[in-house]
């Protein structure tokens, strides 16, 4: 919507840039202030600040968007408390995911010189603050667990598990356990993860679907 997904610099502070931003914080905040019981209201300001919002998106709350209009959330996905997006750039979160509490997506990259981050010439010859963006992609099925970080540019492949505390720097391949800072692949995830061979902690309870 706000033409910051072809990787050139933009300028945040641009006037319609910021009214936008400033609607998003005015949702966040409006949410914020609502219950959990409040599930109707919780909803219609949701719609009204994400970019894709389906059936059974939960949050705990307190959340933060940026834009908000750059975030689209698959069905059935699950968001502990302190969840943030930094969407700059697009944040794509496919169906039946599950967030753990303090979870932040980042998206906008700001240049390593100390000289260019203060200012660029625009092409109209004006000095400004600029900035870019890359998307974020988060496949169906993951559970990106507490205090994990995404950084701009990263897809997560489908079913994965992201470990606590994890910075995520690189793309994560499907049905991955990865962890750490910077995060890396653990394992692949299999049968021999099912809790079915874990019967100390399984106890009376059963595995749907599986024999």
């Amino acid at each position: 919507m706000l033409n910051n997904q072809n990787g050139e610099m933009f300028f945040p502070g641009e006037g319609w840039r910021v009214e936008v931003k400033k609607r998003a914080h005015a949702l966040n905040q409006k949410y914020n202030l609502l219950t959990e019981d409040q599930t109707e209201e919780r909803r219609a300001v949701l719609s009204e600040l994400l970019g894709e919002l389906n059936e059974g998106v939960s949050f705990n709350g307190p959340i933060r968007f940026h834009y908000g209009v750059h975030t689209r959330i698959g069905k059935n996905t699950f968001f502990n408390f302190n969840f943030t997006s930094q969407d700059d750039g697009m944040v794509m979160i496919g169906d039946n995911c599950d967030f753990g509490p303090n979870v932040t997506i980042v998206t906008p990259i700001h240049p390593m010189l100390f000289d260019e981050r203060k200012a660029l010439r625009c092409p109209d010859g004006s000095e400004r603050r600029l900035c870019y963006a890359k998307p974020v992609v988060i496949g169906r099925g993951c559970w990106i667990c507490a205090n994990v970080t995404i950084l701009p540019g990263v897809t997560i492949g489908e079913e994965c598990v992201i470990g606590a505390g994890s910075v995520v720097t690189h793309p994560i391949p499907a049905h991955s356990f990865a962890a750490g800072n910077p995060c890396r692949v653990i394992r692949t995830l299999t049968e021999a993860d099912s809790m079915k061979n874990k019967p100390e902690i399984l106890g009376d309870c059963e595995v749907i679907g599986k024999e």
